[in-house]
């Protein structure tokens, strides 16, 4: 139902996250031949399992085409650090127990006569970007997703920064707060505990109950809509966040000079108030000469863009 073919016009892409994987069949200009979506199940299923049924799936329901549907290979880009060299997991947060260690990279070419990639999903939403998104035509950029934790990923001269075997970009735990609270990843006052959608619903809920206004159902998109209804308990949450991020993208063109910031992410959805503010703030941060020229804009493509950046990746 496929065969590989160097110069295909389409590669599958694989966004591997805690809760759902996605798969599509992409062309380089991003677009979707075909998609399906699996729950991960993480913690009843192997996630390797899930991955490869994920791939079948998208390959079953573009397999009508004849000829048999020509491909570049298959990109993956997942949560967790990634031995890039070796296409394998080095280490995995608890969202996906028992994922820390799979040679990833070897199992799907074991399974599927193609060429793979792999790389961290963040990593992958650059290419997206780069490609295709708020990058296009810039050498130097840096990209941070906002979700479940706080992601990044480095570019400069083009050229996504892995590091020494692939953990460079772990913006989520640059230090915001020296003597903020104790953070998982051993640090403190990391910039994870302010700007991730799960830190704001967190943050939300304990400054209700301190206000004996318990609520255990708020998420982060209730938080935003109270922010814009204008809820001062929202507001000053939301003013503490976005200080947290600009001090951190302060920091960040400080060290990188990038053209462009690109926040990806749930909590980009906040809308365009959350930007503006958030230019302002960054900028009050940064030296003059350094914010100048410099962009901060939404991703592309939203929650498809890991997915398409995936597969992005057969074409680097």
């Amino acid at each position: 139902m496929y065969r590989l073919e160097p110069d295909a016009p389409y590669a599958v892409g694989v966004d591997v996250g805690g809760t759902k994987i996605n798969a599509g069949i992409v062309d380089e200009l991003g677009e979707v031949l075909h998609t399906v979506s699996v729950p991960t199940l993480a913690g009843s299923a192997r996630t390797e399992d899930r991955i490869v049924l994920a791939i079948r799936e998208v390959l079953g329901g573009a397999s009508g085409s004849l000829p048999p549907l020509a491909l570049r290979g298959i990109g993956v880009g997942t949560a967790g650090q990634i031995d890039w060299a070796e296409g394998a997991v080095r280490s995995a947060s608890d969202l996906l127990p028992g994922y820390a260690g799979t040679p990833l990279r070897r199992l799907l070419e074991a399974q599927f006569p193609l060429p793979v990639r792999v790389d961290n999903d963040v990593n992958v939403l650059a290419l997206t970007e780069k490609r295709l998104g708020a990058a296009r035509g810039v050498s130097d950029f840096v990209c941070l997703a906002l979700g479940t934790g706080v992601g990044g990923a480095l570019v400069t001269g083009g050229r996504l920064v892995h590091g020494a075997w692939g953990a460079a970009g772990e913006l989520g735990h640059l230090a915001v707060d020296l003597h903020g609270p104790p953070c998982l990843c051993g640090g403190r006052g990391c910039l994870e505990l302010y700007a991730s959608g799960t830190s704001i619903a967190r943050r939300m809920r304990e400054g209700l109950a301190a206000h004996g206004q318990a609520d255990a159902l708020v998420d982060a998109r209730e938080v935003f809509a109270r922010w814009h209804a204008g809820e001062p308990l929202a507001a000053a949450l939301m003013r503490e966040s976005m200080a947290a991020l600009g001090a951190a993208i302060a920091s960040l063109i400080h060290m990188w000079n990038p053209h462009v910031v690109v926040i990806g992410g749930g909590v980009a959805e906040a809308g365009e108030r959350f930007f503006a503010e958030l230019r302002a703030e960054a900028e009050r941060r940064t030296m003059p000469a350094m914010w100048a020229g410099v962009r901060i804009e939404p991703a592309y493509r939203g929650n498809w863009g890991g997915m398409i950046g995936a597969a992005l990746q057969l074409w680097e």
